[in-house]
């Protein structure tokens, strides 16, 4: 048998990893949110840096990202039905308008000198409240975009790219720019970026999902959203893992301004090469998954990432060095990635799809929502033993949690392969999220 040459391989694999971007939808999407992506990286860099010249506070640090965020928790389960009621893609295009209003508001405040820090928290709470209608209303929508279920996954995997390949340059951009320039500059490009998003979204040709109408009320709807979710162990253990790690290991992005000044000695720029050190990680960890043709292992890989999360953030809060900095910064970009999209993979497997805004509220709520109570305590303790104790507690936090979902893998693996074997969904995924038992394959049959 004649060998592959190496390049026709590297080829098949590209096309494997990019392959969701064959659905016109999806490849319209994916081309406007990457230029909308940097801007948005370069606003939450721009606005940390803002918020420490102007009050040289780690705790409005942490209460600024907690104002951005918090709405995520109350409102995302709201959002989430109203996305399984409403048009998803008519939703998603109205909350991409407000966001570019919010970044143009702002701007104009920093470029004309009149920005005050109650300026910032009320345009943190109004994104906020726009980002819990946007996040659960996107990832519901994520299935719309691509004809064959089967490649849902890749999709998800690389939407995760996207937005830390945006990582990569967003802050980096800020960075420069925040010296050059001041960060209103950073503000009104985030806010002129919008219009590709909007552009692309207009651009969908997009068949309407069929929406039954629903006998329960909204309140009813958000009652049995939860009881599904929280009555199935594999969607619940899931989310309370993403939960521990954004409220414990999150957090580091809002003392990250604390780092880059005060413990490394830098400034702006030095900010920004931390982020985007993260953002690279991140980026290798969201095309890694993309490279996955099935997610089976998915689920072992969820443990092992929020644990080499904990630990490249206890090791990053004990480095004085720069470049031991940035390398560790790309370890903790990795885990937290790969933790976040692969948790957003097994999720939209597993859900059925009448509750998939419900769900994927939910997801928001243990993403984004957790997030700025972590965001909150992070800031205030750090005020009291300093910022690389904080990250180091809650490098531990995440550890800790890595070990009990480990443990539990063996209990979600009978619960979940049932689940998919009812789907019709191959056997190769349906053991996903419990590899770490070793279920055996149909060629292997029982162990």
């Amino acid at each position: 048998m004649v060998a592959e040459p190496p390049r026709h391989k590297t080829a098949a694999r590209l096309k494997s990893i990019f392959r969701a971007l064959r659905y016109r939808n999806f490849r319209l999407f994916f081309s406007g949110q990457s230029i909308s992506l940097v801007g948005t990286w370069m606003q939450r860099v721009a606005l940390g840096w803002l918020v420490y010249r102007l009050s040289h506070s780690a705790f409005l640090l942490g209460l600024v990202g907690f104002s951005g965020q918090i709405p995520a928790f109350l409102l995302a389960p709201f959002a989430g039905v109203l996305a399984d009621r409403w048009n998803r893609h008519r939703l998603l295009i109205l909350t991409q308008v407000l966001a570019m209003v919010q970044a143009l508001v702002l701007s104009f405040l920093v470029l004309t000198d009149q920005v005050m820090i109650w300026h910032v928290i009320a345009l943190s709470i109004l994104l906020g409240i726009i980002n819990a209608f946007d996040m659960p209303t996107r990832q519901s929508f994520m299935v719309e975009m691509i004809d064959d279920r089967k490649d849902l996954g890749n999709a998800i995997a690389l939407n995760s790219s996207m937005v830390n390949g945006a990582r990569l340059l967003g802050p980096t951009a800020a960075g420069l720019l925040i010296a050059w320039v001041g960060e209103g500059t950073c503000f009104l490009l985030n806010g002129i970026s919008y219009l590709a998003v909007i552009l692309s979204l207009l651009l969908m040709r997009i068949t309407p999902r069929a929406v039954k109408p629903h006998p329960l009320r909204l309140w009813g709807q958000l009652s049995e959203g939860w009881r599904y979710a929280a009555g199935f162990e594999p969607i619940r253990a899931i989310l309370l893992m993403l939960a521990l790690v954004s409220l414990a290991g999150m957090p580091y992005t809002v003392l990250m301004p604390i780092f880059a000044k005060d413990i490394l000695h830098g400034g702006p720029e030095t900010l920004g090469f931390l982020m985007g050190a993260a953002g690279i990680g991140a980026l290798a960890g969201a095309l890694h998954l993309a490279a996955r043709k099935s997610v089976l292992g998915l689920g072992r890989m969820l443990a092992l990432a929020a644990g080499l999360l904990g630990l490249g953030l206890m090791t990053f809060s004990l480095s004085r060095l720069l470049w031991l900095s940035l390398a560790l910064m790309l370890i903790v970009g990795f885990g937290q990635m790969t933790q976040m999209a692969g948790s957003n993979t097994l999720l939209q497997t597993i859900v059925e799809d009448d509750k998939r805004g419900r769900v994927m509220s939910f997801y928001a709520m243990a993403f984004m929502g957790m997030a700025p109570v972590g965001s909150l305590l992070a800031g205030s303790l750090a005020g009291r033993i300093g910022a690389p104790w904080t990250t180091f507690i809650g490098g531990l936090a995440c550890v800790a949690g890595a070990v009990l979902f480990a443990r539990r893998l063996p209990a979600l693996r009978k619960k979940v392969h049932p689940v998919y074997l009812s789907m019709g969904i191959i056997p190769e995924i349906a053991s996903g999220i419990q590899s770490a038992t070793e279920l055996p394959t149909p060629e292997e049959g029982p162990k």
